[in-house]
């Protein structure tokens, strides 16, 4: 968005500040550019010795960037003085606009390259907002009072991240460096220049302060931080994995997932109603009498006691788990783990119906297949049991693993790939219950991120085809691999979330591409609205020489739907073409006023040819359109019909249009009163943030998650795209409040697949608990 000034005329810029804050900054800001530039072909020969493939590419990006550097920093320098010379016009520029290219064809579409470069840049500047979010917000507001009035947001003052990210785009534009080579290059500039770049935003907020401008926006020292706490000694650790300091027991910064703070809480209610007394309710179990702390001990003896309350209601009399006791013994742990290998390395026929069927418990296939498998090896399932501890593990996996694909858009081979997971998670279950309860378990992640790549993957497009081709290594790698070393998730997880990260980088420049479709149909749109508005105030319902109408209708309306879309509404040829179709209409309205001798059309023939150039007319058969034109005026003039003549044929054109798209429209149907909606849910539609995320529930119940990728400044409309980055729904914020009305949109709450479905697991244990108390 271009800022305005307050006033106009700008009364309230200040030149000589203006340029006291240009010297204090932009140098500064140059110079170190250049001096973390200096050191990136070092970076780039190491990264070649490590390269294997690309080797030549990081060499070639390397004598590049030593060839190239002065001009890589005269185009660095170049961005940043513009934007900040059109600060001090009183007409800052628009990063986003600059970065978008305002000056490209209507529709053209930009090269892979291009976009990826882009993406970086704004993760760059994304980074340094965040970062310096205090500081900035004090320099939009003294460089905007300064220029005149103005108000700059990250958009528009010029040395905000996003023009410094523009100003790094620019700067290696020209340079013949791989696409790979471009974005180590930019990665570089974000960790080496993130420190000098705060450095000079402090300098030039410390002068302008000093120099009175604003000086009642005094710094905010940032509050102490706590010390982290000392490590425990009991906190359980596996090969390679150490759980992330300052991290509490179940989720990030401390933080617990919710689905275990309302469990904890409604858990501690319910044991305070069974104990009596005010204070039972806070008690809460101790400590679960391994090496977890408090906390965790607290959630898994309560998800115990739970289980217990609630298994007779789950089980019923014939199942394994049911069998008394008596003089039974519980299958030690290496029996469970010899049972447990050999059904993951081959999964019994029946476990595997259990997988694809929505109706089986997998818990009760799972306890029935272990004590089957037992019997195999050799145990009396007279004589032998499973341990209580190992019944919650299998109990708590088999019913995650059902919420999972109960709820989760799992079909066909995406299903039966997380199926396969279901017995390494029993296992892992049963060495390390703190996998319920930490958020940073590498098994979790691992599991959140497989699904993430399976849901809704129907292996439609080559990226969804290579994604489960990987997805089915990780696994296979898993099953193969796995026996009692929990650090194969931590190497898995690392791995897969690597190919992730490549994954999504395809992602966002799909979502790219959908919005500059997007926006090149809107404007294409917008252009034959204009021209077919033109040419109705013209000639409406007038009855024309057959010529003359089939020359406004045909090339001339085409000519100014061109015209638009490639000036906008108010470029100069636009002007040009509409003061021809003026002219030519008072020159039929003079033939019919009987003015013989005229010489017909003769200022008009540049402008005519121009317009028959348009649709592919040139030269002669240019000048015999003009002379059909010229004779049916001529015509008209000597009241000689047999003198007028029909445009020749023209060749038949269409307006470019963007590349199809896959799209799966939402539709509400033909009876639906569409303005029939809550106002308040429009306007919060309105203010939707990019980046967020909907649910859309279709007519026959299946939900699709929509990520807010665009919205459109011509019609205000939003644009989601799915999971892969392909557009499926263009709405305005009305027709999305008439959605929330009929129940097909609602709030996406994704907390990873492992938190949703213990979240699905508690409700269901929940309602169950109801029915025994």
């Amino acid at each position: 968005m271009i800022a305005t000034p307050n006033v106009g005329g700008h009364p309230g810029r200040d030149p000589a500040l203006l340029k006291m804050a240009r010297e204090a900054v932009l140098p500064g800001l140059v110079e170190s550019f250049s001096t973390v530039l200096a050191r990136f072909d070092d970076v780039l020969f190491d990264r070649a010795g490590t390269a294997g493939a690309s080797q030549l590419l990081f060499l070639d990006g390397m004598r590049e960037l030593r060839r190239r550097r002065d001009d890589i920093v005269a185009g660095f320098r170049t961005h940043l003085t513009q934007a900040w010379e059109a600060l001090e016009r009183g007409e800052p520029l628009s990063a986003e606009a600059t970065l978008a290219g305002q000056i490209e064809d209507g529709l053209s579409l930009v090269p892979e390259h291009v976009l990826e470069s882009r993406l970086a840049v704004r993760n760059f500047a994304t980074v340094l907002l965040r970062d310096f979010k205090p500081v900035l917000s004090r320099l939009d507001r003294r460089l905007g009072m300064i220029a005149g009035g103005l108000e700059l947001q990250a958009d528009t003052n010029p040395i905000s991240p996003e023009h410094l990210g523009v100003a790094i785009h620019e700067a290696f534009a020209d340079c013949e460096l791989a696409p790979e080579v471009r974005l180590v290059l930019i990665k570089l500039c974000e960790r080496d220049l993130q420190q000098p770049i705060g450095k000079r935003y402090e300098y030039l907020d410390e002068q302008l302060a000093a120099a009175g401008v604003m000086p009642q926006m005094a710094a905010r020292r940032p509050p102490p931080r706590a010390p982290s706490p000392p490590p425990r000694e009991d906190r359980d650790t596996f090969d390679g994995f150490e759980p992330e300091a300052g991290m509490g027991p179940a989720g990030d910064e401390g933080q617990a997932p919710a689905w275990a703070r309302r469990f904890a809480d409604r858990w501690a209610e319910s044991r305070g109603r069974l104990q009596g007394g005010p204070h039972a309710a806070h008690e809460g179990p101790g400590e679960s009498g391994d090496s977890l702390g408090g906390n965790q001990g607290m959630l898994l003896d309560a998800l115990h006691e739970l289980l217990q309350q609630t298994r007779h209601v789950r089980e019923d009399a014939t199942s394994a788990a049911s069998v008394a006791v008596g003089q039974q013994r519980p299958l030690s742990q290496r029996e469970m783990m010899s049972v447990l290998s050999l059904l993951q390395a081959t999964p019994s026929a029946t476990l595997r119906a259990a997988i694809g069927e929505d109706g089986e418990s997998l818990a009760q296939r799972l306890k029935s297949e272990v004590l089957s498998g037992a019997t195999r090896l050799g145990v009396d399932p007279a004589q032998a049991r499973l341990d209580p501890q190992d019944e919650d593990a299998i109990d708590l996996v088999g019913m995650l693993f059902d919420v999972m694909l109960d709820e989760r858009d799992l079909e066909g081979r995406s299903r039966e790939l997380i199926g396969r997971l279901v017995v390494p998670f029993v296992k892992v279950a049963m060495l390390d219950r703190r996998m319920f309860v930490q958020k940073t378990h590498p098994a979790r992640k691992l599991l959140n991120s497989l699904a993430e790549a399976c849901e809704g993957n129907t292996g439609e497009s080559q990226a969804e085809r290579v994604l489960m081709g990987k997805v089915e290594e990780i696994i296979e790698r898993l099953v193969a691999e796995f026996n009692e070393n929990l650090a194969i998730f931590l190497t898995l997880e690392e791995e897969f979330r690597e190919f992730l990260t490549q994954h999504r980088r395809r992602i966002e420049i799909a979502e790219r591409r959908a919005a500059e479709t997007q926006r090149g149909q809107e404007k294409l749109e917008m252009a034959r609205q204009r021209a077919s508005t033109e040419l109705d105030r013209r000639i409406g319902d007038a009855t024309l020489p057959q010529a003359i109408g089939e020359f406004l209708r045909q090339p001339w309306q085409h000519h100014l739907t061109l015209t638009v879309l490639r000036e906008g509404e108010d470029g100069a040829s636009v002007g040009e073409a509409l003061s021809l179709a003026d002219g030519l209409l008072d020159e039929v309205a003079e033939a019919r006023r009987h003015i013989v001798g005229k010489p017909w059309l003769q200022a008009w023939h540049p402008a005519l040819r121009k317009v028959f150039a348009s649709v592919g007319v040139h030269a002669d058969a240019a000048t015999s359109a003009i002379d059909a034109l010229h004779d049916t005026l001529q015509g008209i003039a000597e009241s000689r019909p047999e003198l007028e003549r029909a445009l020749p044929e023209l060749p038949q054109v269409a307006l470019p249009s963007p590349p199809a798209q896959e799209s799966a429209s939402v539709e509400l149907g033909s009876k639906v009163d569409v303005s029939d909606f809550d106002n308040a849910d429009a306007d919060r539609f309105r203010g939707l943030e990019i980046g967020s995320w909907l649910d859309f529930v279709d007519k026959d119940g299946k939900v699709q998650a929509g990520k807010l990728s665009w919205v459109s400044p011509i019609s205000q409309r939003l644009l989601f795209v799915n999971r892969r980055g392909v557009r499926f729904c263009v709405a305005s914020p009305e027709e999305l409040a008439v959605m929330v009305r009929l129940g097909r949109l609602r709030a996406h709450i994704d907390d990873g697949a492992f938190d949703s479905a213990m979240q699905g697991v508690i409700d269901r244990l929940d309602t169950k608990n109801a029915t025994v108390h």
